[in-house]
């Protein structure tokens, strides 16, 4: 047909200014046809070099969902292409994230004038500076009415007042998280009065909150209907938030952390109100075997983490696992208590056999539990067991031969030998990951013999020194997200490695890489089941 190939729509290094300048370009015209074969551009769709400029012919809407494809970093640069692309990166901005110092306020008018269809907004204040006050709050409340999702850190100089005043612009707010503010009960429950689609609210050291018995009550308000998800941290009086839990009857996934006071009655309190519960995080507060039972009218509940709750026995997880048969997700740092132990686990294999996660620290359980487990519970996928003395070269040796579903496996601190690595490269013929951590007897050359039996098999190792263990790290959203391997792994040099006489170790000690992570039980699992998290508070 006489087709040429043409380079016309490409500028050189020259002019590529020039057909990125507005002053440059030309009237758009809407063309009614354009041939695949050929195309006549006419003159006005031409820059003065005769190349064509097809990025200005580009309609906003389409400039702006490719904008919407970029980074944070990317679009700061694209937006100051020019001025029509600084206008079309700051309309179709819809997650914004603030230094709120003090010195925001006056530049507020101008950035939410560019940034005018902002629906996820998050103020973060460095706790030795000034944050921006009430005044700036109402500002953007004014010019930010569509807001879903807000976040505020650290803002300190937000009070009651100020909340009362933002809320009656926003009511639209689905997610709200707040952590070290001074506002207390009273801005709290404007929020909850007004804001009737809130369906995610977490709240970690929130200091307004008047400790002892003067404590006002948080709730419910119209919000109980739509709330979803309560996560509450570090509360010196969290349970004046008793009657929002109470009247959140739609409630799917309620976290507690370092909370003080006695739970068992608030727990006791909402048994009959709040039954759909399906995730439940418990971590250093005082509930005992009482608040289980009453946990345990939530028929429908599938994860449940009880981390350095001493007061928790083999009854309360009999009462879970005798009602509660999805569990899918189990965790427990027992802080070595011995107060849970192969009766619980027991119960637990032969009524949930859901289970595809578990997760045991401090806890001591034996092969008559854990073959129970392997045998009954089927689809368990993830186990790890940390910091046990009761975890040696047999139980090992009885997952490997039960296990036939597992997919990752994680030893910490338990007295296990390169004999139970053995046991691993004939059994679970499912196993795509094995991490070992601080367990003194397995050695370098086990694990090579391990990897070259199962090639397939990724394998991290570290013998550094046992330490304490610790599964508690909310902090770091390690605890409320499950646990997760690290993916940093650090190669050593073979003359790094022990020596030993056997041949087999000699060809593997230069792929050897030890794993290298601070906190073994601070991150095992979480990428494991981040695809199944529902509680998202990052913006």
């Amino acid at each position: 047909m006489g087709q040429s190939v043409s380079t016309a729509g490409i500028p050189s290094a020259s002019n590529r200014r020039d057909s990125i300048n507005p002053s440059h370009r030309t009237k758009n015209r809407s063309m009614g046809s354009i041939s695949p074969v050929q195309v006549d551009v006419t003159p006005e769709l031409q820059n003065v070099d005769g190349t064509c400029d097809y990025i200005s012919d580009l309609p906003d809407e389409c400039l702006a969902c490719i904008f919407q494809s970029l980074g944070s970093g990317d679009r700061k640069r694209c937006s100051l292409v020019c001025r029509r692309w600084f206008r079309v990166e700051g309309q179709s901005r819809h997650r914004l994230s603030l230094k709120a110092e003090s010195d925001l306020q006056p530049l507020i008018p101008s950035l939410f004038s560019r940034f005018d269809a902002v629906t996820k907004l998050a103020l973060k204040c460095d706790r030795r500076s000034v944050s921006i006050g009430d005044d700036a709050l109402l500002q953007i409340s004014l010019r930010c009415r569509n807001l879903t999702r807000l976040k505020l850190r650290a803002c300190r100089e937000l009070t009651d007042a100020g909340m009362e005043a933002f809320v009656k612009n926003c009511k639209g707010l689905k997610k709200l998280s707040c952590g070290s503010c001074m506002f207390g009960a009273k801005g709290m429950n404007a929020i909850l009065d007004n804001c009737s689609f809130l369906e995610e609210l977490s709240v970690k050291r929130l200091r307004g909150i008047t400790d002892g018995a003067a404590a006002k009550p948080i709730g419910p308000g119209v919000a109980a209907s739509s709330l979803k998800i309560i996560c509450l941290k570090e509360l010196y009086n969290g349970q004046c938030f008793g009657p929002l839990i109470a009247g959140a009857k739609n409630l799917r996934t309620l976290k507690l952390f370092r909370c003080s006071g006695d739970w068992d009655k608030l727990l006791e309190a909402i048994a009959d109100r709040v039954t759909g519960l399906v995730e439940v995080h418990l971590e250093r507060i005082q509930v005992s075997d009482i608040g289980l039972a009453a946990l345990s009218s939530s028929l429908d509940l599938e994860i449940l983490h009880l981390v350095k709750i001493p007061e928790c026995t083999n009854a309360g997880l009999v009462s879970i696992a005798d009602r509660c048969k999805l569990l899918r997700k189990l965790h427990i740092d027992g802080c070595k208590a011995n107060r849970i132990g192969d009766e619980g686990l027991i119960v637990v294999a032969k009524r949930c056999p859901n289970l595809q996660e578990l997760v045991l620290i401090g806890v001591n359980p034996t092969s008559l539990s854990l073959g129970l487990l392997a045998a009954n519970c089927q689809n368990l996928e993830r186990l790890a067991l940390c910091g046990s003395d009761t975890i040696g070269d047999a139980e090992i040796s009885c997952i490997a031969a039960k296990c036939m579903a597992l997919k990752k496996l994680c030893i910490k601190s338990c007295p296990v030998s390169d004999h139970g690595m053995e046991a691993l490269a004939s059994g679970c013929p499912n196993l795509v990951k094995v991490k070992v951590k601080k367990c003194r007897a397995v050695t370098c050359e086990g694990a090579d013999w391990l990897r070259a039996c199962r090639g397939s098999l990724a394998i991290n190792l570290d013998i550094g020194e046992v330490e304490h263990q610790d599964a508690s790290a909310s902090d770091g959203g390690a605890q409320e997200n499950g646990v997760e391997f690290p993916p940093m792994v650090t190669q050593i040099a073979a003359s790094d490695i022990p020596s030993s006489s056997s041949g087999r170790s000699t060809m593997f000690k230069s792929r050897l890489g030890l794993f290298a992570g601070r906190s073994l039980v601070a991150c095992t699992f979480r990428r494991w089941s981040s695809s199944n998290s529902n509680s998202q508070n990052n913006y």
